[in-house]
């Protein structure tokens, strides 16, 4: 693993800052901001490679030997920058969603068809088989988008599940952790997890905080599991299988639009851990239907910014020549 002096690793500080904004937004996957800034295989290859091995070379060799050898300083700079990125920027997501829905939902659901297109660009060989698969997963995301909750997103199992899920967007690159929560109807849960956990440090508040991180480590846990469970079976369907595997994706974000149209009509309501009313359950309905006002031509504008906010960071990955879906991923998962 490469040595680092103090300015480099502010570097990936910065590197971490650019994935976590990335995080919060769906249809911007952090991983593709790895890439982008060319930090990707050194950061799968390092989180991969801690396991308790660590204490036991920590216990011949001494603590500082074990930490360079797991290159944990890399990890904390860049996992630094990602914390405070989207600690900061949850708060602001999360006042929009409240007094700008529509507009913002518009901005993501741009961003997601803009990676249907990024993605479905990387199948190279089309055959039968290849639809097959897009249109059964399209299908399949698209059910999963109507039907009720597996249970309330506050619950810890849930949490905990939602981790194990959303991780995949660490190991893809196109697909973004936020969509993925987005499709599990957890997103606005964990990101008022994340703005509790915000305000409790900014407020001094302590059980506000408590409260916040022990959902957040949850959360955390299930994620890690799931990095470790999902690394080796994607980098295989990569190699062997990568044009279906890809068709998949794609049409797993193509049935998932539904979850993140703009216009909805509330069916059922929950109360969440505050004790406020929160929409539980909702459908998708045509903007002339909307009970409000629709806004159609801002909603268009903002579809439009968040495509080519994808665009742009395509652009800017192939301009500096960095890895795409097209090549393989990193060797060792």
């Amino acid at each position: 693993m490469p040595q680092r002096n103090f300015l480099q690793y502010l570097t990936v500080t910065a590197k971490g800052l650019a994935m976590g904004a990335a995080d919060v937004v769906p249809g911007v996957s952090g991983g593709t901001i790895a890439f982008i800034s060319g930090i990707y295989e050194e950061l799968i290859e390092t989180i991969h490679n801690i396991d308790l091995g660590f204490f036991r070379s920590w216990k011949k060799n001494g603590f500082s030997t074990a930490w360079k050898q797991y290159n944990l300083s890399f990890l904390v700079a860049l996992f630094a920058g990602v914390f405070i990125s989207i600690i900061s920027l949850a708060k602001l997501i999360t006042w929009l969603l409240e007094v700008y829905p529509i507009l913002v939902w518009s901005f993501f659901f741009g961003l997601v068809i803009a990676s249907i297109v990024y993605v479905g660009q990387q199948i190279k060989n089309w055959s039968i088989g290849i639809v097959i698969a897009l249109i059964v997963a399209s299908i399949f995301s698209y059910f999963i988008t109507i039907a009720d909750p597996v249970g309330s997103p506050d619950s810890n199992w849930f949490l905990f599940l939602a981790g194990f899920v959303a991780i995949i967007a660490m190991i893809l690159p196109g697909i973004s952790g936020a969509f993925i929560l987005l499709l599990l109807g957890a997103y606005t849960t964990v990101i008022g997890i994340v703005t509790q956990l915000g305000d409790g440090i900014t407020t001094f508040n302590g059980t506000l905080f408590l409260s916040a991180l022990t959902k957040l480590i949850i959360f955390g846990t299930g994620a890690i599991v799931g990095l470790k469970m999902f690394s080796r079976i994607l980098n295989w369907m990569f190699k062997h299988h990568k044009n279906i595997t890809l068709a998949v994706l794609t049409g797993f974000m193509v049935g998932a639009l539904n979850k993140i149209w703009p216009w909805k009509e509330v069916l059922q309501y929950r109360m969440n851990h505050t004790g406020e009313k929160v929409p539980f359950i909702e459908r998708s309905v045509l903007p002339q239907n909307y009970d409000g006002n629709p806004q159609v031509l801002y909603a268009l504008l903002f579809v439009a910014i968040g495509f080519f906010t994808i665009f742009l960071l395509e652009r800017i990955a192939v301009k500096k020549g960095t890895i795409t879906l097209e090549n393989d991923p990193p060797q060792k998962l």
